[in-house]
């Protein structure tokens, strides 16, 4: 049993940053992948960036390529997200998720078995 609670979301202006912290509580493992996602209204939950299980690669989204970053802190057992130069096309609820088997189809939501409440990312023009 795993839960995942998000951090960070809200209100920020064009160009603006916001860090996204996700804590992971439970049974879990240095194997599994771990991503963030988003989704907004009347759009289909879409990859922002994950971490394979394992060797530490990393995968985008290419509309947030070389504004977001991605990271793992294994000892506090917490994912992050650091967002850059947000648009207002990145407005969305963001979900950060843990995939059990961590080496294969990583960028896939549908492959995902935990998943965070979802925190509320809004960039005002």
């Amino acid at each position: 049993q795993v839960q995942l609670v998000e951090f960070g979301g809200g209100l920020v202006e064009v160009g603006g940053s916001l860090r996204l912290s996700c804590a992971a509580s439970g049974r879990t493992f240095s194997t599994y992948a771990m991503g963030w996602f988003r989704q907004a209204p009347g759009k289909e939950r879409e990859l922002v960036a994950a971490i394979r299980g394992s060797g530490g690669t990393t995968s985008y989204a290419d509309s947030v390529k070389g504004r977001f970053t991605i990271s793992r802190d294994s000892a506090k057992n917490t994912i992050y997200l650091q967002m850059n130069s947000l648009k207002p096309e990145d407005t969305a609820v963001y979900y950060c998720a843990i995939k059990r088997y961590g080496d294969y189809k990583f960028q896939d939501p549908r492959l995902y078995d935990y998943w965070g409440q979802g925190t509320q990312v809004t960039v005002s023009s």
